[in-house]
């Protein structure tokens, strides 16, 4: 059971950092290219994976890192519903850079610490 756990707390964490890197770099080229003509602004798309591995995982009534296996963060265009792509807003944009920055280290220390644990059952208790 605990190798379990194990796995997809990494696996999910793994997913995770991916994705906050990804959603960085979408966001950098948003704010690089906001002014100029023709371009096609990017976003994440993430959660909603997660949301649907949830689901999937329920109605299985099992959870596994395999179970992950399909989610992969990836961009996508940000168009409205006729294809019209979105005005990119400098600000919403900078504030979403903060917000992924802090999430990014969050889960960086989230990692760390649990890396930490592992470490010192390893070692038996010993530092």
């Amino acid at each position: 059971m605990t190798d379990g756990i194990e796995a997809v707390t990494r696996s999910v964490v793994t997913l995770a950092l991916d994705a906050a890197s990804l959603r960085q770099q979408a966001i950098s080229a948003n704010i690089a290219n906001a002014n100029a003509v023709g371009y096609v602004p990017q976003r994440v798309s993430f959660e909603d994976q997660l949301v649907d591995a949830r689901r999937s995982m329920q109605q299985t009534g099992r959870v596994d890192a395999f179970a992950l296996g399909d989610v992969r963060p990836r961009m996508e265009a940000m168009v409205d519903s006729q294809g019209i792509p979105a005005q990119v807003q400098l600000d919403m944009e900078a504030a979403d850079m903060a917000r992924n920055a802090v999430q990014y280290q969050a889960l960086v220390k989230g990692l760390s610490r649990h890396l930490s644990i592992l470490s010192m059952a390893a070692g038996d208790g010993r530092k």
